[in-house]
């Protein structure tokens, strides 16, 4: 299929430049800017998922209950140990003590920093590619009390969340796609009911149905492709300001949602995608009309 982005004097006498014509331009615009905030959305988010996987697929947390103090500082000593010998395990550590007696400080008053209080031994574990069945084993092998966290378990409802707006995202995107399709249909139906007698005149001439569909589809995809950058852009600034707003708010997992230079390239080509949509749109809908009743 052969066609120009470039309205040429034929198109402009047979979709004249009314407020009906400027307003598709507008119209693919708010489409544009709708399309290119739900997809910087999704993206953002399917990218914020990925890194919540990554970091959270081999972290757990180790915790020795025991009210004997001597015993449990002896077991989290040999707990500390022996995990960080297991292979796959990057890094084994014990929380602070003292940090999380200010963390349980907000619950418990001031009776949360009494040294009498029994605390349980935190032990924070990294892995890499490692068993987390040999880490569970270890931990209940020193401390047979010992309770196993997966920091997974704990996130799941908040990456259940996250995956769910990036499909969101993909939906509002196909459904603005389709509205698209249909308000090029509109236009196009619009024009042939305008110009139907320009439309005869031009048949008797020795014109053909495609030849009348390539002025319909060339002029449809040009308001389409300006309307759209214009659309693209404005999202597109949206986009970047938001995110240098939550650059400075210091998050790790706000941060997963930045996009990346593929994803604005991406979204560069959102505005050429409708105009082939809106170009094979217009000609489906002009030749079947033509078909039909001219």
């Amino acid at each position: 299929m052969r066609f120009s982005l470039n309205p040429n004097a034929p198109d402009r006498r047979l979709l004249d430049e009314s407020r009906r014509t400027r307003a598709m331009t507008w119209i693919m615009a708010i489409m544009l800017f709708l399309t290119v905030l739900a997809g910087a959305l999704g993206l953002g988010m399917f990218a914020a998922t990925a890194q919540l996987d990554r970091q959270l697929a081999g972290r757990l947390t180790v915790q020795i209950v025991e009210p004997n103090a001597q015993l449990r500082d002896q077991q989290a000593a040999a707990m500390v140990a022996t995990l960080a010998r297991i292979p796959g395990v990057t890094r084994a550590s014990e929380a602070d003590r003292a940090r999380l007696a200010e963390l349980l400080k907000p619950w418990l008053g001031d009776a949360g920093l009494d040294p009498d209080l029994p605390m349980p031994a935190m032990i924070d574990v990294e892995m890499r590619g490692g068993d987390i069945g040999a880490v569970e084993r270890a931990a209940r092998a020193i401390a047979p009390g010992a309770r196993i966290d997966r920091h997974a378990q704990w996130l799941a409802p908040v990456r259940s969340f996250m995956s769910t707006m990036s499909w969101l995202a993909v939906g509002l995107m196909l459904l603005i796609a389709t509205a698209t399709a249909a308000v090029v249909l509109l236009a196009a139906r619009s024009g042939l009911d305008t110009h139907r007698d320009t439309i005869d005149v031009l048949h008797m001439l020795g014109s053909t149905d495609l030849q009348i569909a390539r002025l319909f589809q060339r002029r449809i995809a040009f308001d389409t492709l300006l309307g759209g950058l214009l659309g693209s852009v404005a999202a597109m600034g949206l986009v970047w300001f938001l995110q240098s707003r939550i650059g400075t708010l210091g998050s790790e997992m706000l941060s997963g949602v930045a996009l990346q230079q593929r994803d604005w390239l991406l979204l560069l080509l959102l505005p050429i995608g409708f105009a082939l949509l809106a170009t094979l749109a217009a000609r489906a809908a002009v030749l079947r009309a033509l078909g039909k009743t001219l």
